[in-house]
């Protein structure tokens, strides 16, 4: 859960901090205090695109931190998939800073990460929910994700991922032998040209550097016979005075002179390894004297020929002999898969049938699986939205498949197109959600689809953002005990304007805004007992405040207790 949040120099926030516990809690306070500038400073902090205008006039940067304590396995295993770890008690401290010059910086327990890790574990941590973002309860592909959650369809989707993924391998390939079909012959004509101009040259890996030794030797050829010649003649050529010679004649005195001085036959035995190793020295040398080139001039036109052939053959096909001959072997497989296309294209439609038919009946066991959540889904719903003020709702899950040819159209996700249908009012045909006109309506389908999957996503903290907007006294009531149901296995955080729903809130904080130094700045308090009541007494009345808008404030924090009993 979100433990505690520190805002800097965001907007009109100089410096801010709040204390989060479990349970319900509510942020009110006038428009234009500040509650949207947290709002967004805390999805900027989960992930979102960083806004330099957001920090705060005359400042040069802003930063955010969140301390999230007591994850659930859900959101640790985010984390650990997303290649980041808690501390050593389990928790994350969360800090992105943003400049002006548009360079951030985000770190999680002290460690620098990316945005795409950050938000990655953002979106398992917290749930943000407004009628701003509402447009994302209208797009299909989300009533799916719901559907999904709702049936538990995790482990069988993740089967049907792998099994969907081979099956667009396999098509993948047939549609490329298809569309290569009508230039197989060119496409049969270039590659075997391009392996004949290899082949010609019967290239092996390493020539090319044994050929430019080979070139630098009878280059320097006469530099080696002069100075081997010298070294060889030295060392062995020589019969009485070569080093070999003298070294064995030395050791052959001190062994002489052994019995009276012990320790020269240790001498006499150095001197035969030195007096051998000369003579290994001179045999290496007298074999390069031996390697020479009967006509070195043609020698060197040979070997220039043969490394111009390699160089065109390395500016055609590769930087290097082995990427030449890789090239070749490539083209060589892409010959013998053009020549027997044929045979392949048998093979593989083969195969696409056999992964097909294993694609498909996950689909179906998917389809089942959804058929049957969604009936307890749509169940739950209309309950939920009948306490919500919405007693006449219709809602139901259209789940539809595609056929071609009598074989399903499968996707990603399966073979179903999923969509939320609803009608509001008795008579009225259901239409898709998208075409709720009502924002207070959408609202609440948001709230109660919410509520349904509450303990599945795996989500631990969820904020609603003023979803009360458009929604009369004893329907927001409803949507605040709703909340404070949620609140009692969760942390649930409410921005509003609605003293029915502000007043169910085991913890309650005032957003403020004050003029000093000639700035504008946000504060926050968390309200005793008397303060909610004025806060509620001003969110209830008007102008002034009455001692009967005080009285019905303290009303509803004591039928709060009534609410916490019965959840």
């Amino acid at each position: 859960m979100l433990s505690s949040l520190h805002i800097e120099n965001a907007a009109v926030i100089r410096s801010l901090d709040l204390e989060f516990d479990r349970g319900f809690t509510a942020l009110t306070g006038e428009t234009g205090a500040g509650k949207s500038v947290i709002l967004a400073c805390l999805a900027f902090l989960l992930g979102a695109k960083a806004n330099p205008e957001m920090i705060r006039s005359g400042e040069e940067s802003m930063m955010v931190s969140g301390l999230f304590t007591g994850l659930n396995e859900s959101a640790l295993a985010a984390v650990s998939e997303a290649g980041a770890a808690p501390d050593e008690e389990g928790n994350l401290l969360i800090q992105r800073t943003q400049k002006r010059d548009d360079r951030s910086q985000i770190r999680l327990n002290g460690r620098q990460i990316s945005l795409t890790v950050l938000r990655a574990i953002g979106a398992a941590l917290i749930g943000i929910h407004g009628q701003n973002d509402t447009h994302t309860l209208t797009d299909p592909e989300n009533h799916r994700k719901i559907l999904d959650l709702y049936a538990g369809a995790a482990e069988l989707l993740a089967e049907y991922a792998k099994e969907y993924e081979s099956l667009e391998a396999v098509r993948k390939k047939i549609r490329e032998i298809a569309e290569r079909e009508h230039e197989r012959e060119r496409l049969t004509e270039i590659l075997a040209y391009q392996i004949a101009d290899i082949d010609a040259m019967a290239l092996k890996e390493g020539e090319e550097e044994e050929l430019i030794e080979r070139k630098l030797k009878i280059r320097s050829a006469e530099k080696i016979t002069k100075q081997a010649g010298f070294v060889y003649k030295a060392l062995r050529g020589s019969e009485k005075g070569s080093v070999a010679f003298l070294l064995e004649r030395s050791a052959a005195a001190l062994t002489s002179l052994a019995d009276v001085i012990p320790k020269f036959e240790e001498y006499a035995g150095r001197l035969r390894e030195y007096a051998d190793g000369a003579g290994d020295i001179a045999e290496e040398v007298l074999a390069v004297l031996d390697d020479t080139e009967p006509d070195p001039e043609e020698s060197l036109n040979r070997i220039e020929e043969r490394l111009e052939g390699i160089s065109k053959l390395k500016r055609k096909y590769g930087l290097t002999v082995a990427a030449v001959l890789a090239f070749r072997e490539k083209a060589a497989a892409e010959l013998e898969e053009l020549q027997n296309s044929d045979d392949l294209l048998k093979k593989l439609e083969k195969a696409e049938a056999e992964a097909y038919e294993k694609t498909a009946a996950l689909a179906e066991r998917i389809h089942a699986l959804r058929t049957e959540a969604a009936k307890r889904l749509e169940n739950r719903v209309c309950e939920l939205l009948a306490f919500l003020d919405m007693p006449k709702v219709v809602f139901y899950a259209s789940i539809r498949t595609a056929r071609e040819g009598g074989r399903l159209i499968l996707g990603a996700s399966g073979a179903d197109r999923i969509e939320f249908f609803i009608s509001a009012n008795l008579g009225a045909e259901p239409q898709p959600l998208s075409r709720i006109a009502s924002g207070g309506e959408l609202a609440r389908v948001m709230l109660a689809l919410r509520s349904a999957i509450a303990d599945r996503d795996g989500i631990e903290t969820v904020i609603y953002d003023e979803i009360d907007a458009g929604v009369s006294g004893k329907t927001a009531r409803k949507i605040g005990i709703r909340m404070l149901d949620s609140a009692a296995d969760s942390q649930v955080i409410a921005v509003t304007h609605s003293a029915q729903i502000a007043s169910l809130a085991d913890t309650h904080y005032l957003i403020s805004k004050k003029a000093e130094n000639g700035a504008t700045e946000t504060s926050v308090r968390l309200l005793d007992e008397d303060g909610r009541i004025a806060e509620l007494s001003r969110i209830l009345g008007g102008i002034s405040v009455t001692e009967s808008q005080k009285a019905a404030a303290r009303d509803m924090l004591k039928e709060r207790e009534t609410y916490r009993r019965k959840n």
